[in-house]
């Protein structure tokens, strides 16, 4: 008995749900081109209510949709985190370059107030070495430049008597170098300075040295202590200001120390 089935070996052919739903699959797939736009309308048209094949069509349209928009959701993402993470190196290299500026300006600075305050050192030793001091801490004069007399074989005084008793420290007024020092005649143990603007001073009568020939002094360093030695009437500096190193080139003690700001 025959029960309408199809002949062994034969294929039905498909059912309109199968092939309605797979049309609904391929206008999924051709949804992102555009071409669905040109061919939905009349396939929706033709068939107002939806069957449920149709409803699973449209399933299959929302899920491409869905994916389609999480797909460009996580691009966005990845573009905004991407953007993120270039702002942040940006903003770190900006940070590196300003500290890299300030460590540079601040190295500079403390080099130039370095160089200011060695120029200023320099300066004042400079000052210091040219400035001119008193012969002796504190004194006054017992006799003065010229002072005329039988105990001087000039007939006159050739430099000052400052006071001072035995043993009272003697400093050489400026910057030089010593050119004399021991015993000179009349002048009892001496020290004589040559200055570097090539005047000369001279210190007699003392008791002991601190200083040699060839020797460098500047203002203010002990040469020897005071005393009687030579041609003394008692303990005193015998001090003078020369324009060479022998005698007979004297000049004003008084004035000479006074043109190099020492006021006695």
């Amino acid at each position: 008995m025959a029960f309408g089935s199809s002949a062994a070996g034969k294929h039905r052919g498909s059912s309109r749900l199968s092939r309605k739903t797979a049309g609904y699959a391929g206008i999924a797939a051709l949804a992102a081109t555009g071409v669905v736009g040109s061919l939905a309308g009349p396939a929706f048209a033709a068939d107002k209510s939806p069957s449920v094949e149709d409803t699973g069509a449209l399933n299959t349209i929302v899920v491409a949709d869905e994916l389609a928009g999480d797909v460009e959701a996580q691009a966005h993402s990845q573009q905004r985190a991407a953007e993120a993470a270039a702002a942040k190196a940006q903003a770190e290299a900006d940070a590196k370059q300003r500290a890299a500026e300030a460590k540079a300006q601040a190295e500079a600075q403390a080099k130039a107030e370095r160089e200011a305050a060695e120029r200023a050192a320099r300066e004042e030793e400079r000052k210091r070495l040219n400035t001119f001091v008193s012969p002796l801490a504190s004194s006054s004069i017992s006799t003065q430049y010229h002072a005329g007399g039988g105990m001087w074989s000039s007939g006159s005084h050739t430099g000052i008597d400052f006071r001072a008793a035995s043993g009272t420290q003697v400093f050489a007024v400026g910057l030089g170098t010593v050119v004399e020092a021991g015993y000179g005649g009349a002048y009892g143990i001496n020290v004589v300075i040559k200055h570097n603007d090539g005047t000369y001073t001279q210190y007699g009568h003392l008791s002991s040295l601190n200083v040699s020939v060839g020797q460098q002094v500047v203002p203010g360093q002990k040469i020897g202590l005071s005393g009687s030695t030579g041609n003394s009437s008692g303990p005193h500096l015998h001090f003078e200001a020369r324009t060479g190193a022998d005698y007979g080139s004297d000049i004003n003690p008084v004035t000479y120390l006074r043109s190099h700001g020492v006021t006695i």
